[in-house]
């Protein structure tokens, strides 16, 4: 709350329940008020969650171990301290293998 006067804080004294503005010109006083409790009900929002990322992510021509096959799509993840390089998380996109390994 602000004092209508000079706009500074006002301040509560609880020995006597008024506000009061603490600038020696001013000198402004007013009650507590009454206390006001509020209440909101909270709006449930829905999330749409996507089945897969397949197509979304980047890929890299790389060969995939397993299967030989020159394709594969790549997150990066800050897997360790935040002072060591990130890890390069690569998936083969061949769809019987889907082979994962990590690049440090």
């Amino acid at each position: 709350m602000f004092c209508p006067k000079c706009k500074s804080m006002l301040v509560l004294n609880r020995a006597t329940g008024q506000r009061e503005c603490k600038r020696p010109n001013c000198n402004h006083s007013e009650s507590k008020g009454e206390t006001k409790i509020t209440s909101r009900e909270i709006e449930k929002k829905e999330m749409v969650v996507t089945e897969g990322l397949e197509g979304t992510l980047p890929t890299a021509k790389i060969i995939c171990e397993k299967c030989d096959h020159n394709e594969a799509t790549w997150v990066i993840r800050q897997t360790r301290a935040a002072d060591e390089p990130s890890t390069r998380i690569y998936q083969c996109t061949n769809a019987k293998c889907k082979h994962k390994w990590r690049e440090y």
